[in-house]
């Protein structure tokens, strides 16, 4: 067994040269990822890094036309259903139905995940129980707020029990309470299963707070990667090489992201704060 292989089969992501073009845009450009299994991966970048692309290619709702990826071992271009058993996925976009209540909502999830009809009642009351959402269970999505709307839609990713969750954007357009609400529930679910988790986020101070390991994602690459307080302390060192004074403050996790990027922040459409422009059905429930 070669080294690669076996990173591939005890990693609970693997990346190895994936790529991704839409037309002449490359949006994944021979992305090289590992994610431990039971850690919290934070994936960082601007707008257009290809986070969004390469979770959905680890999600098996892309294609993956050149490199592999595995989850647990499996193969994402041979193993989709395995994999997809595998896995609770929150996108940016809005999937809960306002129209459901919400055990209706992570019902329905229960079933699209093939959850055993004998289990499914219990499961459903279980997920709904991890995210503190039973005595609003049998009230309709539409009567709920932001941050409930996103505890709802982990609830959702929760009931098949999923090794491997994946959170694009969790927190986006909601206020600090709701967003430190959504990760105590995350965190609660994690300590409690050992489940690993993989997600994307423009906040810096949610990624520095609670991801173990954080990869900084630029034009289709991984540009940095370690802890949030290796990735600190590096650019402290850098800054202090260059001259600084050594009684400068540690920089934030913001300063290793913009001097990833650089300028380039600036000139995206929208910026790099504007974020919420990107996102906001939590307010449509709320």
């Amino acid at each position: 067994m070669t080294q690669d292989t076996a990173t591939e089969r005890s990693a609970a992501v693997s990346c190895t040269r994936l790529a991704y073009s839409f037309g002449e845009t490359t949006a994944v450009d021979g992305l090289d990822l590992s994610v431990g299994e039971g850690e919290v991966f934070g994936l960082l970048g601007p707008n257009g890094a290809g986070k969004t692309t390469a979770i959905r290619c680890i999600t098996t709702l892309l294609p993956v036309p050149a490199g592999m990826v595995h989850v647990f071992g499996h193969d994402t271009a041979k193993e989709q259903m395995s994999v997809r058993r595998m896995l609770g996925y929150v996108p940016q976009q809005l999937s809960a139905d306002s129209g459901l209540t919400g055990r209706e909502n992570v019902a329905l999830f229960a079933r699209v995940f093939d959850v055993p009809r004998r289990e499914r009642a219990a499961r459903v009351a279980q997920a709904l129980r991890a995210v503190d959402l039973t005595d609003a269970a049998d009230r309709l999505a539409n009567t709920y707020s932001g941050g409930m709307v996103r505890r709802l839609e982990l609830a959702q990713a929760l009931v098949s029990a999923p090794r491997l969750l994946i959170l694009d954007e969790p927190t986006i357009g909601l206020d600090p309470i709701a967003r430190t609400s959504v990760w105590e529930h995350i965190n609660a679910v994690r300590e409690a299963t050992g489940m690993t988790v993989l997600v994307t986020t423009h906040y810096m101070d949610e990624a520095d707070q609670y991801c173990d390991r954080v990869g900084l994602m630029h034009r289709g690459r991984i540009r940095a990667l370690g802890t949030p307080v290796q990735l600190r302390e590096g650019l402290g060192e850098r800054r202090r090489a260059d001259g600084a004074p050594a009684t400068d403050p540690l920089p934030t996790l913001e300063d290793v992201f913009r001097d990833m990027a650089g300028s380039e922040l600036e000139d995206q459409s929208g910026g790099f704060r504007d974020v919420r422009s990107t996102r906001r059905t939590a307010n449509r429930v709320g």
